[in-house]
């Protein structure tokens, strides 16, 4: 796990967009020059601790060089592969890559699986080559104005590389924050800078100084069957074997590792394989003084049935607003998951015993865990939106006006009625206000996130696991624990998000991977011996804040999640 940067113009400072992400790389730094491109590296040392594993890494013959963030899983198979026609000089799955490319091209991302973002300068096409892992696990982000080219870990880097720039803040994101509260993806909050969408690869001309082409490396295949077509034990034990094979993987490490315990499913599950492959892994749980919000108890029923070794740290109010001054730092941009806060503090005390952990994140978008899922099956069910579940919403948060009726009628029978709790939590009436006020057109269509992936052929929760899988996972989900894993010098690793699994998961009819009755069925059927029953069967709690935690001292305010308020400008 690292931080990568680099870029086309000779004029910019690398060395500052080094230290603006020296968290994620602590362990070493290097800048290569290489007249049209320079590529830069702070480094998290995790396989292979020596020097022969430092980036960037070129090719004996000097033609190709390579950043890389993130690890490569099972690569000791490839690697004896290449060993026939390659020689190397480290243990490291940066090697691996580089020889790979040398061997197949850009197909060799179809030989890989992990969680990358992956740059790659051949000077004998005279390209850059960026590649980012299938679900968007590590992040990657790039500028380009037609002749100027940069890419980095994180938006900050950039900013900090590109001195001859003048960033402007691109409204139609920041109104986008509004209804998802986070920037969905390609977007950032800055014109010219962009992400990269997951699975995904861009090819830049060095010459020409510009893109040659952005496209999609891997395609995701969904079963639009109902009714099962395999026995139910024959695809728990397929199901077992591919996470337990995906935890034995990356459990992978040079340096220590453990998991992260919520007490939720997926965690305990990733938790109890953990501890299986290495015995007495260390797992960190975080809960909270106010009891609706705890769910420390549930870890601990699993530590103690296995003599699992835990740390716990039960937080109260002092401990959310210590850090929630930093949340800008962490994401650069509009970000409003207020579990972002205790996700930081528990990747900072497992910093202190570990290097890397193991999440059981993206459970939930293959298997089907949300509980909205079975609200919304509910009403397509009905084939009626039912305001009332609107309404609820608005009223639990203390919200008016949150969907005037000449909305609601806009979205009705388009399926996106599904979506209108998540579309709407904003305040209409003050969203109106900063549409106006930035200039964007009254028919700008907020919803453009979400069309793009809905599958209308998809079944019911299918189709909403598929559409989380490609918008909330990737940009709320995986965004929040790259960022305060990373601030923290630590790798955040999710064994469920492995290529096998996901083809799996999504191979799945609805009624084979759950239903709304029992979500998540399939993987709590799997594990119903190991797993306590009081953890696979209680009601989901997530890993929400406490409302009072996020209450500022003085004056009882709500602190800042958002970014209008919060000293956001254009630099």
């Amino acid at each position: 796990m690292c931080g990568i940067l680099g870029g086309n113009n000779s004029q910019w400072n690398y060395q500052s967009g080094i230290q603006a992400i020296l968290h994620r790389g602590p362990d070493g730094q290097m800048i290569k020059h290489m007249g049209e491109i320079t590529m830069a590296f702070a480094r998290l040392a995790i396989i292979d601790l020596s020097s022969n594993a430092m980036q960037p890494m070129t090719s004996r013959d000097g033609k190709v060089t390579l950043v890389y963030n993130g690890e490569i899983y099972g690569y000791a198979s490839l690697k004896r592969t290449l060993e026939k026609k390659y020689q190397f000089f480290s243990n490291s799955d940066t090697e691996v890559i580089l020889n790979a490319y040398l061997e197949y091209g850009e197909d060799f991302v179809d030989k890989i699986d992990g969680m990358f973002a992956i740059a790659i300068y051949d000077q004998n096409s005279m390209q850059l080559k960026l590649f980012r892992d299938r679900v968007g696990i590590k992040p990657l982000y790039y500028y380009y104005d037609g002749a100027n080219f940069a890419f980095a870990s994180e938006l900050k880097a950039l900013s900090a590389v590109c001195i001859t720039v003048g960033f402007q803040i691109d409204h139609t994101a920041i109104y986008d924050y509004l209804y998802y509260q986070y920037i969905p993806e390609p977007k950032t909050m800055y014109r010219h800078c962009y992400k990269l969408e997951p699975a995904h690869k861009l090819v830049f001309d060095v010459r020409k100084k510009k893109i040659m082409s952005i496209g999609k490396y891997w395609k995701l295949h969904v079963n639009t069957a109902k009714g099962k077509s395999k026995k139910d034990a024959v695809l728990w034990n397929e199901l077992r074997d591919l996470l337990e094979q995906s935890v034995k993987e990356q459990l992978a490490a040079d340096v220590p590792v453990g998991t992260f315990l919520s007490g939720g499913v997926d965690s305990s599950i990733i938790t109890y394989i953990s501890n299986k492959v290495i015995p007495d892994i260390r797992a960190f749980t975080i809960g909270f003084k106010d009891q609706n919000y705890n769910e420390a108890q549930y870890a601990r029923l699993l530590t103690e049935q296995y003599r699992i070794n835990q740390t716990e740290k039960i937080l109260d109010d002092k401990d959310i607003r210590s850090v929630s001054h930093q949340l800008r730092d962490w994401y650069d941009e509009p970000f409003a998951d207020t579990s972002a806060y205790p996700s930081f503090i528990v990747s900072r005390l497992a910093r202190e015993k570990v290097t890397v952990v193991l999440t059981g994140d993206g459970g939930d978008e293959l298997f089907g865990g949300y509980h909205r899922y079975r609200m919304y099956a509910e009403l397509m069910k009905d084939k009626v939106m039912d305001s009332r579940l609107v309404s609820a919403m608005a009223d639990k948060l203390g919200i008016t006006d949150i969907c005037p009726d000449r909305v609601k009628k806009k979205y009705v029978n388009t399926g996106l009625e599904n979506y209108l709790p998540f579309i709407f939590l904003a305040d209409r009436k003050g969203v109106e206000i900063y549409r106006q006020r930035w200039g964007i057109d009254k028919d700008y269509d907020v919803t453009w996130h979400l069309k793009k992936y809905y599958k209308k052929e998809l079944p019911v929760l299918t189709r909403m696991r598929y559409m989380d899988f490609k918008t909330y996972l990737p940009g709320d989900i995986l965004t929040k624990m790259d960022r305060v894993s990373m601030a923290n010098s630590l790798e955040a690793r999710v064994p469920f998000l492995n290529r096998k699994l996901i083809e799996f998961a999504f191979s799945l009819s609805e009624e084979e991977c759950c239903t709304a009755q029992n979500l998540k069925g399939i993987l709590k059927q799997a594990y119903q011996d190991e797993i306590p029953a009081d953890i696979l069967y209680r009601e989901k709690m997530g890993f929400g804040v406490p409302y009072q935690y996020l209450m500022m001292q003085r004056g009882n305010q709500p602190i800042t999640v958002g970014v209008l308020k919060n000293g956001w400008k254009e630099i």
